[in-house]
């Protein structure tokens, strides 16, 4: 069996294999999805997060097992461009979280 489909921009194909396997889906593979706002991060967790117990930090796993990260571009920005205090801030904001809250990670990049 033989697919391809598109998400987004991108074009990915999936493939079965005619022989038995002993594996499944884990943590090896997953893909972001880089959102531009709260409510984005908030229509793809309703859609895909199916495994509560799997959740952190922006983590989770669908009806599949597959995992995804649903993270702010925001999020990125700041991790990339900030100075040591502010990387350290959000680090520290988004580590309890399970979907992430961009309203906690902006205030937390402007160190309030």
């Amino acid at each position: 069996m033989f697919s391809d489909f598109r998400l987004s921009d991108t074009w990915l194909a999936a493939m079965d294999s005619a022989h038995p396997h002993g594996f499944g889906f884990n943590e090896a593979i997953s893909f972001v999805v880089t959102c531009r706002d709260q409510d984005e991060i908030d229509r793809y967790w309703a859609q895909l997060s199916s495994v509560p117990e799997a959740e952190q930090c922006g983590w989770c796993k669908d009806r599949f097992g597959l995992s995804w990260q649903i993270t702010p571009l925001v999020l990125d920005k700041l991790m990339t461009r900030g100075d040591r205090a502010t990387i350290d801030r959000v680090t520290r904001a988004f580590l309890d979280m399970h979907k992430l809250d961009v309203a906690a990670i902006e205030k937390a990049g402007r160190g309030a």
